[in-house]
């Protein structure tokens, strides 16, 4: 029923490339696009970090030597024009963006193979946005990008199972210790996650500082493993995650 329905629209109303607005078929942006992207092609199976292609192994060094026992996966670097569709979608209420980086976030995902494929979650979970700021955009973006993703994996999508309890400033503002003490206790579990696997949405990994909140929330409130997924992230001159 579902895919004739959408196969009617496609017909009806086709889909243009969200980047060049050229026809794309069933898919948010047309092969051409999709392949001039900025994909990760190489992650680290810890931290996501982009390997260089003549890197021995498929973890960082700072993951070989088990610095990090959080998996973490980002489709993107975040650069033109990633960029400029995240901030359309978050700042200037392009839902349509949103949905469309969640669609190619949930393809990258369902592409991962071999040494790279994700244990399936038991639940994926945006990260939450205060009920201010809510109320002051209308829309949380991390939910919006979670929703296709969701649907594309089969995964049950809970926006209620976390919450920011604190209004705090935004991170893009602020250096990395400030965003640590800013964000610190921001995010509570009014439900028990006992056991559960939860996968972490978010549109950029920058520092890592909110989604790491996040995660401990989760933990807190039982969580058996938590991944994080992010459509994007920064990375330094050196493909390193960039820390300012």
């Amino acid at each position: 029923m579902h895919a004739k329905v959408d196969q009617a629209l496609d017909w009806l109303c086709p889909r243009v490339c969200v980047f060049c607005g050229l026809a794309s078929g069933p898919d948010a942006c047309c092969p051409g696009c999709r392949d001039d992207l900025p994909w990760i092609e190489r992650p680290c199976c810890g931290c996501g970090t982009p390997l260089a292609p003549a890197h021995p192994t498929d973890r960082c060094p700072g993951c070989a030597a088990g610095a990090d026992d959080m998996r973490i996966v980002s489709a993107l670097i975040y650069a033109y024009p990633v960029d400029r569709l995240i901030a359309s979608a978050k700042f200037r209420q392009r839902l349509d963006f949103a949905g469309a980086l969640g669609e190619m976030l949930g393809a990258y995902l369902c592409g991962l193979r071999g040494e790279y494929a994700l244990t399936r979650p038991d639940l994926i979970v945006p990260v939450p946005l205060h009920r201010r700021r809510m109320a002051a955009r209308g829309f949380n973006q991390a939910e919006e990008i979670a929703a296709p993703v969701a649907r594309r994996l089969g995964v049950p999508l809970r926006a209620d199972v976390l919450r920011r309890a604190r209004d705090t400033p935004e991170q893009t503002s602020l250096t990395g210790r400030a965003r640590r003490r800013n964000i610190t206790g921001a995010f509570t579990a009014p439900r028990s996650l006992n056991g559960l696997h939860v996968a972490i949405i978010d549109d950029v990994w920058t520092t890592g500082t909110t989604a790491r909140a996040v995660a401990r929330a989760a933990q807190a409130a039982g969580a058996g493993a938590v991944q994080v997924w992010t459509v994007a992230r920064t990375v330094g001159p050196r493909g390193r995650s960039h820390d300012p």
